[in-house]
């Protein structure tokens, strides 16, 4: 039959505030030091090689520890401390540690206490203060030692770098979580683990947490496409970026620009992928309108060309049909009708040239096709 085990609980006590404290400045902070009294360990029973088993034990420590009696008064300390704070060992001994720990007080030191009569560890999230008045981020163990009379154990890790790392963290989610390009973390099997705000109001989502859990390819169009992008990028230390149709959640398409590259763990190992994706509708629609724009410039500038190449012939046409008709005043009724029919169409296809060479919008009008037939077409409007 199992038998259940209570485990001990470890209370957390955080003084660290939400934003850090400024370093005070070297001399700022008083400190009084009281006066040096000798005190010593009592061990007991004083057996042979204990104290100095105890010595090294307490020197050989990587955290800095201060032994304090209940009072917080502190007794003994290792070298690591004297390092931390920056006092020697003499003056450090005749601090109290709430003198070291910011923001502490009796309040903190009764609890502490309290709880030590009934569990193993106390562990306390703040800033301590150095001998020149700066500060640094700490973890403070602190147990009950049973060594001759009681104790408290007060045992200093700095976390200075940690706290560093996770400000780094926790910037980098931010500047994510308000990223206005997609962005999304997959597993092996391309199913989302992560996607920040944007890329759910990109697909149409209201929320994250209805796009968790998906695979990627239900997010495009052709996912076979994006199965092979995918396998590419697996196979390779190289990111992927390029243009893919999406599909929003009610089945529009969008055109996006994706970025995919393998994500690894902290020992290297492939765990999957992250993706960035930028919506460029807009972009692309404007670059069509650039294209649209380019061809209606390069056709109206031929039609002035070839307004131009017809425009002197149009004129001695003319010339020549009024010299023609000069000479026919006699002429049979017929053919000076013929005669004026062309010059008056000799006039009209001037007209229209003049009309074209002064367009400087490509704009089309509809008109009618071949007779007997229900299609229609476009023609340049003049």
């Amino acid at each position: 039959m199992n038998e259940r085990r209570e485990l001990s609980r470890t209370m957390r006590i955080d003084l660290i505030p939400d934003i850090p404290p400024e370093p005070v400045a070297p001399g700022t902070r008083r400190v009084v030091l009281a006066p040096r009294k000798q005190r010593t360990l009592q061990i007991r029973p004083p057996r042979f090689g204990v104290l100095s088993r105890y010595q090294e034990l307490l020197q050989g420590l990587y955290d800095a520890a201060l032994i304090t009696d209940l009072s917080g008064s502190i007794i003994d300390v290792n070298v690591r401390a004297t390092e931390f704070f920056l006092y020697p060992r003499e003056d450090l001994c005749r601090l109290n540690i709430l003198d070291v720990i910011s923001g502490a007080d009796r309040s903190l030191l009764q609890t502490i206490k309290e709880h030590l009569e009934s569990e193993r560890h106390a562990l306390i999230q703040a800033y301590c203060v150095r001998r020149d008045g700066t500060s640094f981020p700490a973890e403070i163990a602190v147990s009950r030692l049973a060594i001759g009379e009681p104790h408290l154990g007060f045992f200093v890790r700095d976390i200075t770098i940690r706290r560093q790392a996770e400000e780094m963290l926790r910037t980098e989610h931010n500047a994510i979580q308000n990223a206005a390009n997609g962005i999304a973390v997959a597993d092996l099997e391309n199913r989302l683990e992560y996607v920040n705000p944007a890329l759910a109001r990109m697909w149409g989502y209201d929320s994250t947490n209805e796009i968790l859990g998906l695979a990627l390819t239900e997010l495009f169009q052709d996912r076979s496409a994006v199965d092979k992008i995918v396998a590419e990028v697996a196979g390779t230390d190289q990111p992927w970026t390029g243009e893919l149709k999406a599909k929003r959640r009610d089945g529009s398409l969008f055109d996006v620009e994706m970025t995919v590259a393998r994500n690894r763990n902290s020992d290297g190992e492939v765990v999957g992928f992250v993706y960035s994706f930028m919506d460029i509708g807009d972009r692309k629609r404007a670059e069509e309108a650039l294209k649209e724009a380019e061809r209606h410039r390069v056709m109206l500038e031929s039609l002035g060309a070839a307004c131009h190449h017809l425009g002197q012939p149009a004129t001695m046409l003319m010339g020549n049909l009024e010299l023609m008709r000069a000479k026919l005043a006699e002429a049979d009724p017929s053919v000076r009708e013929l005669l004026e029919t062309s010059i008056e169409n000799i006039r009209r296809l001037g007209e229209v040239l003049k009309k074209l060479q002064t367009v400087d919008k490509y704009r089309t009008t509809p008109y009618a096709g071949t007779q007997g037939t229900s299609e229609s077409s476009s023609i340049l409007k003049i």
